[in-house]
């Protein structure tokens, strides 16, 4: 299996900042995609930042200038960097991670169990 265990959520202030990690662990043979999502409380999940293999970023209009998703490889790691924060970006915050568990098999989508990230004075 692959396991995503993910850290840095907690409580800020507006203004705030925060970083997100997501670890991936396991059988993993390649990781592709990676990706943040979020769930406000009463709203679907949604998309907010994606990283491929080679570094090309894909951001959310909502936090564009405000959020930075980044990867290392060698960790099988994928961060969210968010700066600026506002109470509007309170939701639980999930990654995402496209993987392949051995040479040759299909790509799996993994998710992890979500980081409750609030933005409150």
């Amino acid at each position: 299996q692959v396991q995503l265990v993910e850290s840095g959520g907690g409580l800020v202030q507006p203004g705030g900042s925060l970083r997100l990690s997501c670890a991936a662990s396991g059988t993993i043979f390649s990781i592709g995609v990676m990706g943040w999502y979020r769930q406000a409380p009463g709203k679907q999940r949604e998309l907010a930042a994606t990283i491929t293999v080679g570094g090309f970023t894909n951001y959310a209009d909502f936090v564009k200038g405000r959020f930075t998703i980044s990867r290392d490889n060698g960790k099988n790691t994928v961060y969210l960097q968010m700066n600026s924060l506002k109470p509007e970006d309170t939701a639980v915050y999930y990654c995402r991670v496209y993987a392949t568990r051995y040479a040759g098999s299909s790509w799996t989508q993994y998710w992890g169990q979500g980081t409750q990230v609030t933005v409150s004075s």
